[in-house]
């Protein structure tokens, strides 16, 4: 399975920002890596038509449990489905922060994407008090279980962690390809042993200041699989180099 780079542009780029950065990124990706991108809901369907004739695929910052109803603010994984979507991120160490949710809730979000055949790209992470108190593994055990708790008929396919140490976010600070190892190979035997035949086939990527030049040593461990990336993914060159296309 080739590496995967996500694009996680958060609440950045206009229209005219999003057409400029596919007509410059789509022309020269080679899919050396395969590359997905998440804009804000707004501009979805924009990356997402723009992006078809190299496979550049589209999805979106956050989703909901539910797929119709009384909700006012949320997307619809049907909806989505329906128009084109291929993955959803879940569980953002920024949604967490910022708007309360927590492993269990994303639990149900995972449950409901999965069902829906959108690939859930759940994130998981500790804060720097944490990793200071010598808690990361023990956290990171503890967002596995209950956000993957009852979310059953997963593949390699359907499902990807993404470990993003909280301290390494925007922060300009990285974990070291070692620390980094380490927790990816810990959640391999987590998903392993939750999902037997399954889990070592899943891909986990790193996100925390993952950048063009960091990202080649990053990738060369073992249980790296590639990464979700933030501001280094505003720029189009900047995010060929991540895919592999300097």
């Amino acid at each position: 399975m080739n590496k995967l780079m996500i694009a996680n542009w958060k609440m950045n780029n206009v229209v005219l920002d999003c057409v400029r950065f596919m007509e410059d990124f789509v022309p020269k990706f080679s899919a050396k890596r395969e590359a997905w991108i998440a804009p804000q809901a707004l501009h979805f369907n924009l990356v997402r038509s723009m992006g078809e004739p190299k496979d550049v695929k589209a999805g979106v910052q956050n989703i909901s449990d539910q797929l119709f109803g009384a909700y006012t603010g949320e997307t619809s994984p049907k909806t989505l489905r329906a128009m084109g979507g291929h993955f959803a991120i879940i569980g953002h160490s920024e949604r967490r922060q910022y708007f309360g949710e927590t492993s269990k809730s994303c639990a149900l979000k995972n449950r409901t994407c999965l069902r829906e055949g959108i690939v859930a790209v759940y994130c998981v992470g500790e804060t720097l008090a944490e990793r200071d108190a010598g808690q990361t593994l023990s956290i990171i055990h503890d967002q596995l279980l209950q956000g993957l708790n009852d979310v059953h008929g997963v593949n390699p396919e359907n499902l990807v962690v993404a470990y993003e140490p909280v301290w390494a976010i925007g922060t300009g600070r990285t974990a070291t390809p070692a620390q980094a190892q380490e927790v990816h190979a810990f959640i391999r035997k987590v998903l392993s042993e939750k999902y037997p035949g399954v889990g070592d086939k899943m891909r986990i990527l790193y996100g925390g200041s993952v950048k063009p030049d960091n990202v080649e040593e990053l990738l060369s461990q073992k249980d790296i699989d590639g990464g979700l990336v933030g501001g280094a993914s505003l720029k189009a060159k900047d995010f060929l180099a991540l895919c592999g296309d300097k």
